[in-house]
């Protein structure tokens, strides 16, 4: 089982990698938005699509219905902690 600090800074590598971001943000922070207008990597509903995806391919879980996704997506935190308690 990974560590929470690792599946975080594998998430975030994982999210670049997916969503074809350039220039990763000092403010990109493992609380913060990850979609949405405060987002600090501008990520949007086709991105999200992207790191589901991508998620299910590396870690083998589903994020499945809308308001649960809303909910799992909301940070690299919610993220990591949702795929531990599906591992």
């Amino acid at each position: 089982m990974l560590k929470i600090f690792d599946l975080e800074t594998d998430l975030k590598e994982l999210i670049v990698e997916a969503c074809n971001i350039p220039d990763v943000p000092e403010s990109f922070s493992n609380e913060g938005p990850l979609f949405g207008p405060d987002s600090s990597l501008g990520l949007d509903s086709l991105d999200a699509v992207e790191v589901v995806v991508a998620v299910q391919r590396a870690y083998g879980v589903r994020i499945g219905g809308e308001e649960n996704s809303r909910e799992v997506l909301k940070s690299i935190k919610t993220l990591a902690e949702f795929i531990q308690r599906e591992l």
